[in-house]
Protein backbone atom coordinates (compact mmCIF):
# COMPACT_ATOMS: atom_id res chain seq x y z
CA UNK A 1 0.00 0.00 0.00
CA UNK A 2 1.31 3.37 -0.98
CA UNK A 3 1.54 6.46 1.69
CA UNK A 4 -1.07 8.12 -0.51
CA UNK A 5 -3.07 5.31 0.05
CA UNK A 6 -2.84 4.53 3.44
CA UNK A 7 -3.53 8.08 4.88
CA UNK A 8 -6.64 8.56 2.26
CA UNK A 9 -9.62 9.37 4.11
CA UNK A 10 -13.42 8.38 3.19
CA UNK A 11 -13.93 11.61 1.13
CA UNK A 12 -10.62 11.10 -0.97
CA UNK A 13 -12.07 7.79 -1.63
CA UNK A 14 -15.51 8.56 -2.69
CA UNK A 15 -13.89 11.32 -5.06
CA UNK A 16 -11.36 9.60 -6.37
CA UNK A 17 -14.64 6.31 -7.34
CA UNK A 18 -16.61 9.88 -8.43
CA UNK A 19 -13.46 10.86 -11.06
CA UNK A 20 -12.80 7.47 -12.11
CA UNK A 21 -16.30 6.53 -12.94
CA UNK A 22 -17.31 7.00 -16.45
CA UNK A 23 -20.58 4.97 -19.40
CA UNK A 24 -18.57 2.38 -20.63
CA UNK A 25 -19.45 1.99 -24.41
CA UNK A 26 -17.02 -1.11 -25.10
CA UNK A 27 -16.87 -4.38 -23.01
CA UNK A 28 -14.71 -7.36 -23.20
CA UNK A 29 -16.17 -10.34 -22.95
CA UNK A 30 -14.85 -11.66 -20.01
CA UNK A 31 -17.44 -12.32 -17.76
CA UNK A 32 -17.63 -11.64 -14.25
CA UNK A 33 -17.32 -13.96 -10.96
CA UNK A 34 -20.33 -14.11 -9.44
CA UNK A 35 -18.66 -13.62 -5.68
CA UNK A 36 -17.69 -10.08 -7.45
CA UNK A 37 -21.34 -9.11 -8.57
CA UNK A 38 -22.96 -10.14 -5.36
CA UNK A 39 -20.21 -7.93 -3.68
CA UNK A 40 -21.60 -5.19 -5.88
CA UNK A 41 -25.29 -5.76 -5.14
CA UNK A 42 -25.01 -6.22 -1.20
CA UNK A 43 -22.95 -2.91 -1.59
CA UNK A 44 -25.63 -1.25 -3.05
CA UNK A 45 -28.19 -2.66 -0.78
CA UNK A 46 -27.61 0.29 1.26
CA UNK A 47 -28.83 2.62 -0.78
CA UNK A 48 -30.64 4.90 1.39
CA UNK A 49 -34.78 5.24 -0.07
CA UNK A 50 -38.19 6.95 1.35
CA UNK A 51 -39.14 5.19 4.10
CA UNK A 52 -36.55 2.31 3.82
CA UNK A 53 -39.04 1.26 1.26
CA UNK A 54 -35.86 -0.38 -1.24
CA UNK A 55 -38.39 -0.47 -4.22
CA UNK A 56 -35.83 -1.76 -6.64
CA UNK A 57 -35.48 -5.40 -8.10
CA UNK A 58 -32.71 -6.00 -9.77
CA UNK A 59 -32.19 -8.51 -12.67
CA UNK A 60 -28.80 -9.85 -13.32
CA UNK A 61 -28.27 -11.57 -16.60
CA UNK A 62 -24.92 -13.57 -17.77
CA UNK A 63 -23.83 -15.66 -20.31
CA UNK A 64 -26.78 -17.27 -22.50
CA UNK A 65 -29.27 -15.31 -20.67
CA UNK A 66 -27.17 -12.23 -21.68
CA UNK A 67 -27.41 -13.09 -25.57
CA UNK A 68 -30.86 -14.23 -25.55
CA UNK A 69 -32.25 -11.16 -24.63
CA UNK A 70 -29.77 -8.74 -26.43
CA UNK A 71 -31.25 -11.08 -29.63
CA UNK A 72 -34.77 -10.10 -28.43
CA UNK A 73 -34.52 -6.32 -27.78
CA UNK A 74 -31.80 -5.82 -30.30
CA UNK A 75 -34.25 -7.11 -32.68
CA UNK A 76 -36.61 -5.22 -31.99
CA UNK A 77 -34.94 -1.90 -31.70
CA UNK A 78 -33.28 -2.45 -35.26
CA UNK A 79 -36.84 -2.97 -36.28
CA UNK A 80 -37.86 0.63 -36.01
CA UNK A 81 -40.78 -0.13 -33.53
CA UNK A 82 -41.90 2.93 -31.37
CA UNK A 83 -40.45 3.17 -27.73
CA UNK A 84 -43.16 2.83 -25.06
CA UNK A 85 -41.56 3.45 -21.93
CA UNK A 86 -43.12 3.04 -18.67
CA UNK A 87 -42.38 6.89 -17.44
CA UNK A 88 -43.00 9.56 -19.69
CA UNK A 89 -39.53 10.71 -21.40
CA UNK A 90 -38.15 14.23 -21.19
CA UNK A 91 -40.70 16.73 -23.64
CA UNK A 92 -37.81 18.74 -24.76
CA UNK A 93 -33.77 19.57 -23.78
CA UNK A 94 -33.17 22.73 -23.95
CA UNK A 95 -31.42 25.99 -23.10
CA UNK A 96 -28.53 24.27 -21.12
CA UNK A 97 -29.37 20.70 -21.40
CA UNK A 98 -29.76 20.68 -24.73
CA UNK A 99 -25.84 22.02 -24.92
CA UNK A 100 -24.69 19.49 -22.73
CA UNK A 101 -26.50 16.67 -24.69
CA UNK A 102 -25.20 17.57 -28.08
CA UNK A 103 -21.47 17.82 -26.64
CA UNK A 104 -21.85 14.72 -24.94
CA UNK A 105 -23.13 12.98 -28.53
CA UNK A 106 -20.94 14.73 -30.46
CA UNK A 107 -18.06 13.18 -27.82
CA UNK A 108 -19.04 9.99 -28.96
CA UNK A 109 -19.26 10.54 -32.26
CA UNK A 110 -16.11 11.93 -32.85
CA UNK A 111 -14.36 9.12 -30.83
CA UNK A 112 -15.76 6.28 -32.87
CA UNK A 113 -15.73 8.14 -36.15
CA UNK A 114 -19.28 8.98 -36.62
CA UNK A 115 -19.19 12.18 -39.21
CA UNK A 116 -21.46 15.23 -38.23
CA UNK A 117 -25.05 15.23 -39.80
CA UNK A 118 -24.13 11.24 -40.86
CA UNK A 119 -27.61 10.28 -39.75
CA UNK A 120 -27.20 6.11 -40.98
CA UNK A 121 -23.87 6.02 -38.86
CA UNK A 122 -25.33 7.81 -35.86
CA UNK A 123 -28.49 5.49 -35.82
CA UNK A 124 -26.18 2.44 -35.78
CA UNK A 125 -24.53 3.34 -32.90
CA UNK A 126 -26.95 4.63 -31.19
CA UNK A 127 -28.59 0.52 -31.81
CA UNK A 128 -24.98 -0.80 -30.04
CA UNK A 129 -27.00 0.61 -26.33
CA UNK A 130 -29.19 -3.16 -27.63
CA UNK A 131 -26.03 -4.94 -28.33
CA UNK A 132 -24.76 -3.88 -24.75
CA UNK A 133 -21.89 -2.61 -26.11
CA UNK A 134 -20.28 -6.14 -25.74
CA UNK A 135 -21.32 -6.25 -22.10
CA UNK A 136 -21.39 -9.79 -20.94
CA UNK A 137 -23.70 -8.88 -18.19
CA UNK A 138 -26.67 -6.36 -17.44
CA UNK A 139 -28.60 -5.73 -14.70
CA UNK A 140 -32.42 -4.59 -15.34
CA UNK A 141 -33.81 -1.95 -12.80
CA UNK A 142 -37.27 -2.19 -11.55
CA UNK A 143 -39.98 -0.39 -9.31
CA UNK A 144 -43.09 -0.96 -7.62
CA UNK A 145 -45.75 0.80 -9.75
CA UNK A 146 -47.60 2.04 -6.83
CA UNK A 147 -44.80 4.12 -5.85
CA UNK A 148 -44.85 6.74 -8.99
CA UNK A 149 -42.41 8.52 -10.03
CA UNK A 150 -40.48 8.63 -6.07
CA UNK A 151 -39.90 4.33 -6.28
CA UNK A 152 -37.95 5.43 -9.45
CA UNK A 153 -36.41 8.34 -7.75
CA UNK A 154 -35.04 5.54 -5.47
CA UNK A 155 -33.79 3.40 -7.71
CA UNK A 156 -31.86 6.36 -9.19
CA UNK A 157 -29.94 6.22 -6.31
CA UNK A 158 -29.58 2.44 -6.48
CA UNK A 159 -27.90 2.71 -10.04
CA UNK A 160 -25.39 5.47 -8.41
CA UNK A 161 -24.40 3.06 -5.96
CA UNK A 162 -24.46 0.25 -7.79
CA UNK A 163 -22.03 1.84 -10.13
CA UNK A 164 -19.61 3.36 -7.87
CA UNK A 165 -19.49 -0.26 -5.97
CA UNK A 166 -18.74 -1.68 -9.19
CA UNK A 167 -16.08 1.06 -10.08
CA UNK A 168 -14.14 -0.05 -6.58
CA UNK A 169 -14.22 -3.39 -7.49
CA UNK A 170 -12.26 -2.71 -11.24
CA UNK A 171 -15.58 -2.78 -12.81
CA UNK A 172 -17.13 -0.71 -15.57
CA UNK A 173 -20.31 0.03 -16.10
CA UNK A 174 -22.82 1.95 -18.54
CA UNK A 175 -26.82 2.66 -17.20
CA UNK A 176 -29.26 2.86 -20.20
CA UNK A 177 -32.57 4.36 -20.20
CA UNK A 178 -32.71 3.07 -24.10
CA UNK A 179 -33.26 -0.01 -22.21
CA UNK A 180 -36.40 1.20 -20.63
CA UNK A 181 -37.55 2.69 -24.19
CA UNK A 182 -38.82 -0.43 -24.65
CA UNK A 183 -40.46 -1.81 -21.69
CA UNK A 184 -42.86 -3.90 -22.83
CA UNK A 185 -40.32 -6.55 -24.52
CA UNK A 186 -38.22 -6.53 -20.89
CA UNK A 187 -41.44 -7.15 -19.04
CA UNK A 188 -42.32 -10.35 -21.50
CA UNK A 189 -38.75 -11.42 -21.63
CA UNK A 190 -38.64 -11.83 -18.10
CA UNK A 191 -41.86 -12.34 -17.21
CA UNK A 192 -42.70 -9.42 -15.23
CA UNK A 193 -45.75 -8.52 -13.79
CA UNK A 194 -47.95 -5.52 -13.88
CA UNK A 195 -46.90 -4.29 -10.98
CA UNK A 196 -43.13 -3.67 -11.98
CA UNK A 197 -42.27 -0.56 -13.97
CA UNK A 198 -38.79 -0.87 -15.81
CA UNK A 199 -36.91 2.03 -14.72
CA UNK A 200 -33.44 1.59 -16.53
CA UNK A 201 -30.55 -0.98 -17.39
CA UNK A 202 -27.35 -1.22 -16.59
CA UNK A 203 -25.05 -2.92 -18.70
CA UNK A 204 -21.29 -3.93 -16.97
CA UNK A 205 -18.24 -5.95 -17.14
CA UNK A 206 -14.50 -5.24 -17.69
CA UNK A 207 -13.83 -2.17 -19.79
CA UNK A 208 -12.31 -2.50 -23.10
CA UNK A 209 -9.87 0.15 -22.49
CA UNK A 210 -8.32 -0.15 -26.03
CA UNK A 211 -11.68 0.93 -27.93
CA UNK A 212 -12.20 4.42 -28.92
CA UNK A 213 -15.42 5.03 -27.30
CA UNK A 214 -13.81 4.52 -24.14
CA UNK A 215 -11.13 6.97 -25.28
CA UNK A 216 -12.93 10.43 -24.03
CA UNK A 217 -14.41 11.56 -21.19
CA UNK A 218 -17.80 13.98 -20.31
CA UNK A 219 -17.30 17.16 -18.62
CA UNK A 220 -19.40 18.59 -15.67
CA UNK A 221 -20.50 22.06 -14.44
CA UNK A 222 -18.98 24.11 -12.04
CA UNK A 223 -20.21 24.48 -8.56
CA UNK A 224 -22.04 27.59 -9.19
CA UNK A 225 -24.07 27.15 -12.22
CA UNK A 226 -26.11 24.37 -10.04
CA UNK A 227 -25.75 25.37 -6.51
CA UNK A 228 -27.38 28.55 -5.00
CA UNK A 229 -26.49 29.23 -0.79
CA UNK A 230 -29.49 30.64 0.68
CA UNK A 231 -27.70 32.63 4.07
CA UNK A 232 -30.19 35.03 4.98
Amino acid sequence: MTDAAATATPIDVLEDLMAARYSCRAFKPDPVPRDTIERVLAAAQKTASWCNSQPWQVLITSGEATTKFRDAIYKVAASGTPSSGDFEFPREYRGVYLERRRESGFQLYNAVGVARGDKAAAAKQALENFNFFGAPHVAIITTDEALGVYGAIDCGGYVTSFMLAAQALGLATVPQAALAFHAAVVRAHFGLGDDRRVVCGISFGFADREHKANSYRTNRAALGEVATFVES
